[in-house]
């Protein structure tokens, strides 16, 4: 593999050796062999290309929280996004880069009056990451406002996807299988009244801030919905609220999340998960399979 250098990319902060806990809602996971925080498309593109190129494993976080990196970090470079963040309306488009926050593009879609993605008004994650793995949340989701997308492929080649060309499904889209990098997508909304745009939105968010551990650091909702059942439920139902290993609790709050309760490791979240899953199969049949993104090294 070639050796990186911290300047190996022009006007690119480059850290080495960075832990990934300082960065994901989780506050766990170990460090990047090497983190970057590009700021424009052609900087992400040189580095895509780069890596590609010299064989450099590449991994790509948004916000980095439906997410749980491993105690022994990831090799290679991981990019970081969060300074790509740039959101534009024109008429009932809009267009926010990979890196922009979910909430902050509901934010501007309200303040210009356009629905469509009020759904999404207390979503933690990226757009990045909401189009990688078709982000969603009380009955909406992005795929039913996407209308196209940028993207890179593993090459570094740039692409401009549409909506059936994402293939989107439950949590999942073309991104994923393509291993292509998110660079900004653009949202067709529907022209509406910011006082209900605003309202529908506040209350999604009184909702959201009742039934979830907002409070504790989390990695989100952490198994898929499975056919004929509520993740939640079935934890519930099997007595798993407050099972706790390390610092890794299953909620008392909410049964579908596990909370970081003081100095978790992602071993604990791992672990946890695990003895849910054979709990709940044990007791119900089903199998819940992890909607949450793990990756790294053990």
């Amino acid at each position: 593999m070639a050796v990186l250098t911290a300047d190996q990319f022009a006007g690119v902060t480059l850290l080495k050796d960075e832990p990934l806990s300082k960065y994901t809602y989780t506050k766990t996971g170990g460090p990047a062999d090497w983190l970057a925080f590009p700021e424009t498309v052609a900087q992400v593109q040189e580095i895509v290309t780069y890596t590609h190129d010299h064989q450099i494993p590449l991994t790509v976080l948004g916000n980095a929280s439906n997410l749980i990196v491993k105690d022994g970090g990831i090799e290679g470079l991981v990019l970081i996004l969060t300074k790509m963040k740039k959101i534009t309306v024109s008429g009932n488009l809009l267009t926010a880069q990979a890196g922009a926050a979910y909430i902050d593009t509901t934010i501007v879609a309200r303040d210009h009056s356009l629905s469509g993605i009020e759904f999404a008004a207390g979503i933690p994650g990226s757009i990045g990451g909401a189009v990688f793995m078709n982000a969603g949340a009380y009955g909406g989701e992005t795929k039913n406002v996407v209308k196209q997308a940028t993207v890179l492929t593993p090459a570094g080649e740039l692409e401009t996807l549409d909506n059936a060309a994402l293939d989107f499904g439950y949590r999942h889209s073309a991104v994923q299988d393509g291993k292509m990098v998110v660079l900004d997508a653009t949202f067709e909304l529907t022209p509406g009244d910011f006082d209900q745009i605003k309202a529908e939105m506040d209350d999604l968010n009184a909702r959201r801030a009742a039934k979830q551990p907002l409070e504790l650091p989390s990695c989100g909702s952490v198994f898929k919905r499975p056919v004929g059942h509520y993740a939640g439920k079935l934890i519930h139902d099997a007595g798993l609220q407050g099972y706790t290993v390390g610092g890794a609790q299953v909620s008392t709050k909410h049964a579908g999340f596990i909370v970081n309760i003081g100095q978790g490791t992602a071993k604990d979240y791992q672990a946890v998960i695990r003895h849910v899953q054979e709990t709940v199969l044990a007791k119900f049949g089903v199998q819940l399979e992890t909607e949450v993104r793990i990756i790294g090294r053990d």
